[in-house]
């Protein structure tokens, strides 16, 4: 199956929490998995701002960090090409939705992907509205 995860839904995989379990689970039966080239950064920057507040020690950042570089080394990386940046667009036409989020939704339009995964809930809703196969991984409640 060809799995597309946005960052949140990601992090999880470096991170024990609420739905780390379901992530692994999902990779398992996954035949390729594509995340897009803000992927990256946006985990990085969560787990940074983990840090600073205190959640997570340094060590475990690089860790963590090494781990997600050997990741990345099996997994498609989306670029921002022009027909992700129009899907994006229309995305944010009609649906609330950040920049980012609406990115992460196009790469996955554009590579056509077989299951969307998020735990985000308005990313979730415009992946449904756009035709996208998507699992929600959230928070308890």
């Amino acid at each position: 199956m060809n799995v597309y995860f946005d960052s949140s839904s990601l992090a999880k995989r470096y991170i024990d929490e609420h739905g780390s379990a379901e992530v692994e689970s999902i990779l398992l039966e996954t035949s390729q998995l594509a995340v897009s080239i803000i992927t990256v950064p946006e985990i990085l920057s969560g787990l940074n701002r983990r840090v600073r507040e205190g959640s997570i020690t340094t060590a475990d950042y690089i860790e963590v960090k090494k781990q997600l570089a050997d990741d990345m080394k099996d997994v498609i990386i989306l670029q921002l090409v022009p027909e992700v940046i129009a899907t994006s667009t229309k995305l944010l036409e009609k649906n609330v939705l950040r920049a980012m989020d609406a990115l992460h939704v196009a790469c996955a339009i554009e590579w056509n992907t077989g299951l969307f995964v998020t735990s985000d809930k308005r990313q979730l809703s415009a992946a449904k509205h756009a035709g996208l196969v998507s699992n929600y991984i959230g928070p308890i409640g």
